[in-house]
């Protein structure tokens, strides 16, 4: 259980407030992001649908009282692929809530090396879809490959820009516009949620309500360098908005600069 109520930071963009120490391995060419195997697609069933779905609806049902608003928006694009962009603000709940919202697509995560690089989870999650960005380009080639093929497949590709975690934070912290490229080169849909932490009665826990917003398109009118800041600032603009729904304040983020103000 979260036990922090106030953090103090420093850099929006580069703090990290995770509590998990993972030391991540080198993400080389020689990580294979795609197999082909039978064992390989059994396993990826086993984890994915038999073993992760459920608990995902298990835990973010029991401990948040989850609810998404707006999952009828998805619905034209069951068969097609798609980005989508979220808050990144629970260690355990972020992974899930994709499934509970993209339910019965399959999504695949862009995700830091950390996540491949645990004892034991390191060597699950990429069957759960877990796409670790590469380190070198050589495997630069291969993670793009594996994207593109999940892509063509009619499958989610869930990105969450922030990068780092601020457990409970119920704002939009700026984010670059870097993982903006994919739907650009691909041409295809963008989605974004906003997950916001709102009052539940009878408990001071509070739930979380999840917001989907788009399709959002790039503008093929304008010049392609500058489609990835437009898809980023829309998506930007309406995270903010959706996170102003957020009523509970469990913890409290003051920058250092003003914690005397």
């Amino acid at each position: 259980m979260e036990k922090r109520k106030v953090i103090y930071y420093t850099d929006e963009l580069n703090d990290e407030f995770s509590t998990a120490v993972i030391k991540a391995r080198k993400i080389d060419e020689n990580y294979i992001y795609l197999y082909d195997s039978a064992f390989k697609r059994f396993t990826h069933f086993f984890w994915y649908r038999m073993i992760a779905t459920p608990v995902a609806f298990l835990y973010t049902k029991l401990k948040f009282h989850h609810k998404c608003i707006g999952r009828e928006k998805l619905k034209p694009f069951m068969k097609t692929g798609y980005f989508m962009y979220g808050n990144h603000t629970q260690d355990i709940a972020d992974p899930f809530i994709p499934n509970m919202i993209n339910f019965p697509k399959t999504n695949y995560f862009i995700v830091h090396p950390n996540n491949v690089s645990m004892p034991v989870l390191g060597k699950i999650n990429p069957s759960l879809g877990a796409l670790p960005l590469p380190d070198d380009i050589k495997a630069y080639r291969n993670f793009i490959k594996a994207v593109e093929r999940r892509i063509s497949e009619g499958h989610c590709v869930v990105i969450y820009p922030e990068a780092h975690i601020w457990p409970y934070y119920t704002k939009i912290r700026p984010f670059p516009d870097d993982s903006f490229t994919y739907p650009v080169k691909y041409n295809v849909p963008v989605f974004c949620f906003t997950n916001t932490y709102q009052k539940r009665r009878f408990s001071k826990e509070p739930k979380i309500v999840t917001y989907i917003d788009g399709p959002f398109y790039q503008n093929e009118d304008t010049p392609q360098r500058q489609r990835k800041k437009e898809l980023r600032d829309r998506a930007y603009e309406v995270m903010t908005e959706r996170a102003k729904n957020s009523t509970v304040e469990k913890i409290k983020y003051i920058r250092k600069d003003n914690e005397n103000d």
